[in-house]
């Protein structure tokens, strides 16, 4: 009875780890220089995956609404950052935008648009960005798109590693109890 209980615990844990990180821009970055139309291409976002943005000081990026995204309007964001390596969690499905505030960025092109799919959706690919797990090294940037790829593996991410990495002391410690 007991094994069974800590298995149940174990399958109802496991999605959890699943999460994707997705560095905005690959090597290239959040940066005037980005092709963000193009390095969203054939990629899909799923609720719980991550996008982290990396930049620098003259930089910030902004939480928008699709308005002031198409207007490039930062006065009515949603939330902002400019700590230079901002992880936002896709938390709900939908279409986010995001923008750079600094004044003729967002109008040059530093503006990214997601659509984020629930979990264990069957949609087709939406714009996301290039997954990158624990250990690997992000694409170089190319001014050429890559074709569309295939939904990436969903291994888990730097900020679930820790949750899979305490759930078997836990489940060790439930399993000794249980016998």
């Amino acid at each position: 009875m007991g094994f069974t209980a800590a298995f149940l615990l174990l399958l109802l844990a496991a999605p959890a780890a699943h999460a994707v990180q997705y560095i905005v821009g690959d090597s290239v970055g959040w940066t005037t220089t980005g092709d963000y139309e193009g390095w969203v291409q054939g990629k899909t976002f799923t609720v719980g995956d991550t996008l982290l943005f990396n930049y620098g000081g003259s930089h910030a990026v902004d939480v928008v609404s699709k308005s002031d995204y198409d207007n490039c309007n930062s006065g009515n964001a949603l939330s902002s950052h400019n700590d230079g390596n901002t992880v936002i969690t896709l938390s709900n499905s939908g279409p986010m935008y995001f923008i750079c505030p600094t004044i003729g960025h967002c109008a040059g092109g530093m503006k990214l648009s997601v659509n984020v799919v629930a979990a264990g959706g069957n949609s087709p690919p939406t714009p996301s960005g290039s997954p990158t797990t624990p250990g690997t090294t992000p694409s170089g940037g190319s001014s050429t798109p890559s074709p569309p790829s295939p939904r990436p593996s969903r291994a888990p991410s730097i900020m679930n590693y820790g949750f899979v990495l305490a759930f078997w002391p836990v489940l060790g410690a439930i399993l000794a109890v249980m016998s």
